[in-house]
């Protein structure tokens, strides 16, 4: 009789078999499968998205934010308000990220940036819709090297 365990992940399962000993193929094809499912759990996890918000919607809020972020461009550098540390930053523009989330009135999605000394942020962007127009309400600092912010949208 095959041994086997499974792996449940998002309501799907995953049912793997057990190699036998010695089985080095077997435990071969086992390792990269793991890998395989950390590496996509993981993304899915720092990734939001609602699939929900689709066609110009999704299109109008990417390019909102894309036309803030240009807008808001002086020398190459996004420039934000810091309200935590109190600073002016200058940020490069690396990438809007594809997930958007509904909270409360905004769609809220986000973009990566570095500064001049390589530290990494991950800004959210409040996008408002306003008689079907798109626009960016606020711009707001979420991540610093990875360390989240808290702030809350709801209510």
């Amino acid at each position: 009789m095959m041994k086997y365990f499974a792996i449940k992940c998002a309501s799907v399962s995953y049912l793997i078999l057990k190699p036998k000993s010695g089985g080095f193929i077997m435990k071969t094809l086992l390792t990269i499968f793991v890998i395989f499912f950390a590496l996509t759990a993981t993304n899915s996890l720092l990734a939001a998205d609602d699939p929900s918000i689709q066609g110009k919607t999704r299109i109008n809020t990417q390019k909102a934010m894309a036309d803030h972020i240009q807008d808001n461009t002086y020398n190459s550098s996004y420039i934000i308000y810091d309200a935590v540390t109190g600073e002016l930053l200058k940020l490069k523009f690396g990438e809007l990220h594809k997930g958007i989330v509904k909270k409360g009135e905004f769609y809220v999605s986000c973009a990566d940036f570095t500064d001049t000394t390589g530290s990494k942020y991950d800004l959210d962007f409040l996008v408002v819709e306003n008689g079907g127009d798109f626009e960016v309400f606020e711009a707001i600092v979420h991540k610093v090297d990875g360390n989240k912010r808290k702030y809350s949208l709801e209510n």
